[in-house]
């Protein structure tokens, strides 16, 4: 099987990389994980980076036919739709994006969120295939950072969401609603087997201590010997143990409220009002035995 081309696109604000990946055949591509661009304190959104995206599939000379979702972020907002709009790509993602769904839908009470994953044009189960160009692409399910969670084998290249980041720095959290440390493990255990010469495409990066630049690119070799986390020799119970302690001292992501939002509606906002903006919500939860006036 030949090997996709990769052009990776790294979003400072949200620490997220996203992907043009496409065959050098037929010169199909797909890019995973768009960033939209939102502002959180103005709620302006700007489509920058899917633009740039856009630009440099355009100038490759690379026809995009799909928006590859690894998961429904907490950190952004997907810029999805808008490559929808732009090009006819269809949007895909894990078909366990439906308990994604099921489990934020009383969260926001969203009444008016399908549950069903109608929202994507195409759910994704564990062990499916697909083609971009002559390339074969196939499906891992991967849970444990969210229930959705899918990593992408295309050729040697695999692109990981959530589930690692670079050996120097670990392992995704597993405390969001949903997730589960337990498996996560076995998540990543999956990607632990594949051949060591695969390489392995990080969803984010954040300068691990000592480590001055970003990073997004390693391989199952480098993750089994070097892994903070997860390298050989690291027990079921004792990973469980460390990544439970270590979520429990982590903040809520800054964006999590409106990417939740709109991600689990393949990046749609919620519907405009009578007015014709739309709005996001803010569930409060008044802490101990605090009285609202």
């Amino acid at each position: 099987m030949s090997d996709p081309k990769v052009r990776a696109f790294f979003d400072e604000p949200t620490n997220t990389v996203s992907y043009l990946v496409w065959d050098p055949q037929t010169m199909k591509g797909a890019v995973i994980d768009p960033v939209l661009d939102f502002d959180l304190p103005s709620g302006e959104v700007s489509i920058e980076s899917v633009d740039t995206i856009l630009a440099a599939a355009k100038e490759e000379g690379v026809t995009i036919e799909l928006a590859l979702e690894t998961h429904a972020h907490a950190d952004h907002l997907s810029g999805a739709p808008y490559i929808k709009a732009k090009t006819g790509a269809k949007i895909g993602i894990g078909a366990h994006i439906k308990d994604v769904q099921k489990i934020f839908r009383p969260v926001f009470n969203d009444t008016d969120l399908k549950t069903d994953g109608s929202d994507f044009d195409l759910l994704l189960e564990d062990g499916a295939s697909f083609s971009i160009g002559n390339l074969t692409a196939e499906v891992l399910h991967t849970p444990g950072h969210t229930p959705a969670c899918v990593s992408y084998k295309i050729g040697n290249a695999v692109f990981v969401g959530d589930t690692l980041f670079m050996p120097d720095f670990g392992t995704a959290r597993a405390d969001f609603p949903g997730g589960d440390a337990r498996t996560l493990f076995r998540s990543i255990q999956k990607l632990m087997a594949l051949p060591p010469e695969t390489k392995l495409y990080m969803c984010h990066d954040y300068k691990a201590p000592g480590r001055d630049e970003y990073a997004w690119e390693t391989t199952v070799g480098a993750q089994r010997e070097n892994s903070v986390h997860v390298h050989e020799g690291v027990s079921e119970d004792e990973f469980v143990k460390m990544r439970e302690s270590r979520d429990a001292t982590l903040s809520v992501p800054r964006l999590l409220l409106p990417s939740i939002q709109t991600n689990i509606r393949a990046g749609r906002f919620p519907e405009a009002e009578a007015n014709g903006v739309h709005y996001l919500k803010i569930p409060v939860k008044p802490a101990g035995n605090t009285q609202l006036i």
